[in-house]
C-alpha cells in the first residue's frame, strides 16, 4: 500500500510512499530491540559524539531538510530554517547535560551506602505531529536516545518524506542502524505497535482524542506515556504594558508557523483602559504580514497543513461571528490559505474562546481587572501557558500560583527552550519533554541501597 504526500500550497504531489507491512514493522522492532541491547551499554561520552555530529549534520543540511518540511506542510521558508536549527541546539544541549542530569544521587539513609540510578527503559515509541515535524522528533529523540534508549518514529502521514530525512540525519552523524528508525504506516497501526511486548514507552504530541486513545492502548498494557495535547494559551495585556514590545511578541505568538503551534496565543486578553488603542494598532500590524508562497523567504504566512484544517478554521470563527462577536480583519479562506484574522468582542462562551483554533485566527476579550483576566485564562479545559504583558512585574510574580497552568511566560511568549521543562495540565496532556525532566521521563529510576 502507498500513500502520497501532497503539497498544500500548490496541491501538487511531493512524492508517494510504500508502507510498511506488519510483517516490517515487527522486523524493525525487533532489530531495534537488539540494538538497544547494545546501545545502552555505550558510555554518555560516545553518545554525546554522535549527537553533537548530528547537530552539525542539521546546521549543515538546515536548507536542505527546511525544503522538506516546507513543501510537505506549508511552512515559511525561513522558520523551517529556524526549525531544524532548533533541532541542532536541543541535540547539543543533551550532548553537554545528559550525563550529569542522569548521573548517580547519592542520598543518605541508615544503610553504608544507598543512592538513585537512571536506567534507559528501551524502545520508545514517538506519535509525532506535523506542525513542527524535525522539532517535535527532535524534543524526544535528543533525550531519549542520550539516556540510552532508542527511538522509533510514528510520524503523521503528511510529513513522511521529514520522517526520512530525519532518520537520514541520524545516519550520516554515525548513529548505528535501528537507534532510530522511521515506520511509515497509517493512524490504525499505532495500536498494535504500542500493544506490542518490544515497546516500552510511548510519547505523544497530538489531539485530545488521538492522546486519549494512545494513553488508554498503553495503560492496558502498563506502558509510560507522555502526553501533549495542545493548549488554548491566553496573552494577557495588561494596561501599563510597553504597547510596542507587546504588540511585537504578541503577533509572533499568535501567527508565527501560520498560526498552527500548541503554545500559540490563542486568547488575547485586553484591559478595557487600553483596548482600543492595543486593537487598532495590533490590526495595522496584521495588514502587513505577507502570505504567499512558503518557499519565499520573505513569506511570514504560508498555508495551513491540509484544507480541511482550514474548512475547520473558517467555521470556528464563524461560529464566534455568527454568535456576536466583530470581524476586525481577515475571514477569507483560499482553498488551504487562511487570511491573517482577528476577531473581538469574544466572549468566554463563544466557539473562538472554548475550541483550540489552528492557524492564523485570534480572538479579544476585554477584562478590568488582573483578577478577572485570570478568571479568564483559566476558563479553558487546557492547561498549556499563558502569557502575561506588564511592567509591574513583582505584582504577576505573586499571582503565580493562580494560573492553572504548565508554565507562566511574563513580558515574552510561550515558547520551548531545552533548558525549561515543557508540557501542560488538565487537558494539555501530562509529563514533561527537555531539560533534566525530560531526560528522566523515559528511564527506571531504581533505588540502590548497601548494607556492609
Amino acid at each position: 500500500m502507498t500513500i502520497q504526500s501532497i503539497n498544500p500550497y500548490n496541491n501538487k504531489v511531493i512524492a508517494e510512499y510504500q508502507l510498511h507491512s506488519p510483517e516490517a514493522v515487527e522486523d524493525i522492532l525487533l532489530k531495534s530491540e537488539e540494538r538497544f541491547r547494545q546501545w545502552r551499554n555505550t558510555g554518555f561520552e560516545h553518545r554525546a559524539s554522535l549527537m553533537l555530529k548530528l547537530a552539525k549534520v542539521l546546521k549543515e543540511e538546515s536548507e536542505n531538510y527546511a525544503k522538506v518540511i516546507s513543501e510537505e506542510m506549508g511552512k515559511p521558508i525561513s522558520q523551517a530554517i529556524a526549525e531544524v536549527e532548533k533541532c541542532a541546539w536541543v541535540c547539543e544541549y543533551y550532548a553537554e547535560n545528559a550525563a550529569s542530569q542522569l548521573a548517580d544521587e547519592e542520598i543518605e539513609t541508615d544503610a553504608d551506602s544507598s543512592f538513585i540510578r537512571y536506567e534507559p527503559l528501551g524502545v520508545v515509541l514517538a506519535v509525532m505531529p506535523w506542525n513542527y515535524p524535525f522539532w517535535q522528533v527532535f524534543r524526544f529523540a535528543a533525550p531519549a536516545l542520550m539516556a540510552g534508549n532508542v527511538g522509533v518514529l510514528k510520524h503523521a502521514s503528511n510529513v513522511f518524506g521529514s520522517a526520512l530525512k530525519i532518520e537520514e540525519a541520524f545516519r550520516k552523524a554515525g548513529f548505528p542502524e535501528h537507534c532510530f528508525t522511521s515506520l511509515l504506516v497509517k493512524s490504525d497501526a499505532v495500536a498494535s505497535i504500542i500493544e506490542n511486548s518490544v515497546v516500552k514507552a510511548v510519547t505523544l504530541t497530538g489531539s485530545g482524542p488521538a492522546g486519549s486513545a494512545v494513553a488508554k492502548i498503553a495503560g492496558e498494557n502498563i506502558k509510560k506515556t507522555v502526553l501533549e495535547l495542545g493548549g488554548n494559551n491566553a496573552l494577557i495585556v495588561l494596561e501599563d504594558c510597553d504597547m510596542d514590545r507587546t504588540l511585537e511578541t504578541c503577533m509572533n505568538a499568535r501567527f508565527q508557523n501560520t498560526g498552527q503551534s500548541c503554545i500559540a496565543g490563542k486568547r488575547l486578553l485586553v484591559q478595557d483602559s487600553i483596548a482600543d488603542e492595543f486593537v487598532g494598532k495590533l490590526v495595522e500590524r496584521v495588514r502587513a504580514l505577507k502570505s504567499g508562497d512558503p518557499g519565499d523567504r520573505e513569506t511570514y504566512i504560508g498555508t495551513l497543513a491540509r484544507q480541511d484544517l482550514a474548512e475547520d478554521l473558517e467555521k470556528q470563527v464563524n461560529d464566534s461571528l455568527n454568535a456576536g462577536a466583530k470581524l476586525e480583519i481577515g475571514g477569507r479562506r483560499e482553498g488551504a490559505w487562511y487570511e491573517p484574522t482577528v476577531v473581538s468582542e469574544v466572549t468566554s462562551d463563544m466557539v473562538m474562546f472554548q475550541e483550540e483554533t489552528f492557524g492564523p485566527a485570534l480572538c479579544v476579550t476585554g477584562f478590568t481587572t488582573i483578577e478577572e483576566a485570570i478568571a479568564l485564562s483559566n476558563d479553558s479545559k487546557f492547561g498549556l501557558g499563558v502569557s502575561v504583558f506588564t511592567r509591574d512585574v513583582e505584582k504577576v510574580v505573586k499571582m503565580i500560583p493562580m494560573f492553572e497552568e504548565g508554565a507562566v511566560f511574563v513580558n515574552e511568549l510561550v515558547k520551548s527552550d531545552p533548558r525549561l521543562p515543557f508540557g501542560g495540565i488538565k487537558e494539555s496532556g501530562y509529563g514533561r519533554e527537555l531539560s533534566a525532566n525530560g531526560i528522566r521521563e523515559f528511564v527506571n529510576v531504581k533505588t540502590v541501597y548497601i548494607r556492609k
